[in-house]
């Protein structure tokens, strides 16, 4: 019998990490190869479906970051330890790891776009001995938008980290400013063969981007991840197609020499 890939299947809610007001973790149970930079559409009956990107991979279980901004999402967040969710997925070709092993890795992330990074960040602060240098800028509005706090006392111990925020409002304790400002800071040994990886808002990709590439890396080091509104996740309904691309098959992560050519 042939398999409805529009069917979800039931996941349990194993753990909800507040990081936010709005922004929870919700560890779903889940069986199955998974890759970073994935989603999965999220629904409940009645409500609908929302794409929301795997932001952490474990034992039986994967991690949904998701910020409360609307029907499905506001519904979502009425939900506890031991209720169940609708999940398809998951879907997208996600962020290969082996692209970045045994070099010198920088990843670049603005506010919730650290989500679909965050396995990345994850993996290589386990195997430390699978890369080289390694630095992560995470930037967010304000010192009260910073997901993942106790992660990043992790990674520290692991890789160079720069948090950085738009305004502290009085807190002293990160940086201040914008994320391409603390590039010509990243300790780099041969910049051409570094690999570097940037999610987040449109145009703090774009000038994240360019600050790359005025330090020296190459056009085909570098990787981007695009956020659209995967509807039905399987190239059929249209709604992520860029050009002649499917943002939930082809992406949503495109190396840039591919990725700079897709515009709406």
């Amino acid at each position: 019998m042939m398999e409805n890939t529009y069917v979800p299947f039931l996941s349990e809610i194993k753990e909800v990490i507040k990081h936010t007001a709005i922004e929870y973790t919700f560890r779903m149970t889940y069986e199955g190869e998974v890759k970073p930079g994935q989603f999965f559409e999220v629904s409940i009956p009645k409500y609908g479906e929302a794409p929301i990107s795997v932001s952490g991979i474990g034992e039986g279980t994967v991690d949904l970051t998701i910020r409360r901004v609307g029907r499905v999402t506001n519904e979502v967040f009425e939900r506890y330890v031991g209720d169940r969710l609708f999940l398809r997925g998951p879907y997208g070709n996600g962020f290969d790891i082996d692209n970045y092993k045994d070099k010198e890795l920088v990843v670049i992330a603005g506010g919730t776009g650290l989500s679909p990074v965050k396995g990345i960040v994850d993996y290589f602060a386990a195997h430390p001995q699978e890369k080289k240098n390694m630095t992560l800028v995470a930037g967010f509005k304000t010192p009260n938008d910073i997901l993942f706090v106790e992660d990043f006392a992790k990674w520290k111990k692991a890789m160079d980290v720069i948090l950085t925020v738009d305004c502290a409002e009085g807190d002293t304790s990160c940086q201040i400013g914008l994320v391409t400002q603390y590039i010509p800071q990243i300790r780099l040994d041969v910049v051409q063969e570094a690999v570097a990886i940037v999610v987040g808002p449109p145009m703090m990709m774009k000038f994240t981007v360019q600050g790359l590439l005025d330090r020296g890396f190459q056009e085909e080091n570098i990787w981007i991840s695009y956020e659209r509104k995967m509807c039905c996740g399987l190239g059929k309904c249209g709604h992520c197609k860029i050009q002649d691309r499917y943002v939930c098959l082809d992406g949503p992560v495109f190396n840039y020499t591919e990725g700079k050519n897709l515009i709406d």
